[in-house]
């Protein structure tokens, strides 16, 4: 007897669907479609457009299984479809006023104070640190926030980046340190300790960046050890780092945002009708 859907691995699935079995393919769509649609949502900035977008995606990830050859993962090849019609879709609208988050504030900080693990204070203030992160990444170009999406949300590594994005790895590397850069020069007030003075944008040249290319395993083990002399000494640079660090961690643990029933039944019937289900 073959293992239940959920406990298949993507190529156990992939090969299953393959073979015409479309249980398979649902289940192997199904796996990555909040993931997909979290990406739409960041990278289109609209929620009608990711809408079409996942449908868009999943229905040509469905159309097109047969031909996808296993260079990539299953995953990161629908990181690629999804971000050309992404592209796409913004090309279309690029006049339509931009949506800035994910959600409201307000919605935000109702979802904040309803954990019972947190004090309402601590929640309300966990909240406002969320919209305000959506707020930043929003409001970075595209070309930034696709890779800072895909490597610090997503999960992807920096050669998956770069296959998705069709960028060489320095590339991807440079544009995401600035992307790293701007988010947490974007959030640096609210990073700030209660009662502290805010810290300067840019406390010491290029710290950002270093610590940046330090997460990518881009520097030497002498560079990253006078980088330590020089935070240990440093209370700005410190904090900053300490900063960058906590911006990465909200990116990594941002919430999933749940799909539209109404959305999901209308890919499953456009799924089964192009497999001729």
């Amino acid at each position: 007897m073959s293992a239940p859907a959920d406990e298949r691995t993507d190529p156990d699935l992939l090969e299953a669907a393959r073979s015409g079995s479309g249980e398979a393919l649902e289940a192997l769509l199904e796996r990555h479609e909040a993931r997909l649609y979290r990406f739409a949502r960041r990278l289109c900035r609209h929620r009608e457009d990711a809408e079409d977008v996942l449908q868009e995606s999943l229905l040509a990830a469905a159309r097109g299984l047969s031909g996808f050859r296993g260079a990539s993962s299953i995953g990161t090849w629908l990181y690629t479809i999804a971000r050309s019609f992404c592209i796409k879709k913004r090309r279309r609208s690029v006049f339509a006023p931009a949506e800035v988050s994910l959600d409201t504030e307000a919605s935000v900080a109702a979802r904040g104070i309803a954990d019972p693990g947190r004090r309402p204070d601590e929640a309300l203030e966990a909240s406002r640190l969320e919209a305000a992160l959506e707020r930043a990444i929003a409001a970075l170009d595209r070309p930034y926030r696709e890779v800072l999406l895909l490597r610090d949300v997503e999960g992807l590594s920096t050669a998956e980046v770069a296959r998705v994005t069709g960028l060489s790895v320095p590339a991807v590397k440079t544009r995401l340190h600035r992307a790293r850069g701007r988010l947490r020069e974007a959030l640096a007030p609210l990073l700030a300790p209660r009662g502290a003075p805010a810290l300067p944008a840019r406390p010491c040249p290029d710290i950002v960046r270093l610590f940046s290319r330090h997460l990518e395993g881009d520097v030497s083990a002498r560079t990253c050890a006078r980088m330590e002399k020089h935070l240990a000494g440093c209370p700005g640079c410190e904090a900053t780092c300490d900063g960058l660090k906590e911006v990465l961690r909200m990116c990594r643990t941002a919430p999933e945002p749940e799909i539209p029933v109404e959305l999901q039944d209308q890919v499953r019937r456009a799924v089964h009708e192009a497999i001729g289900g």
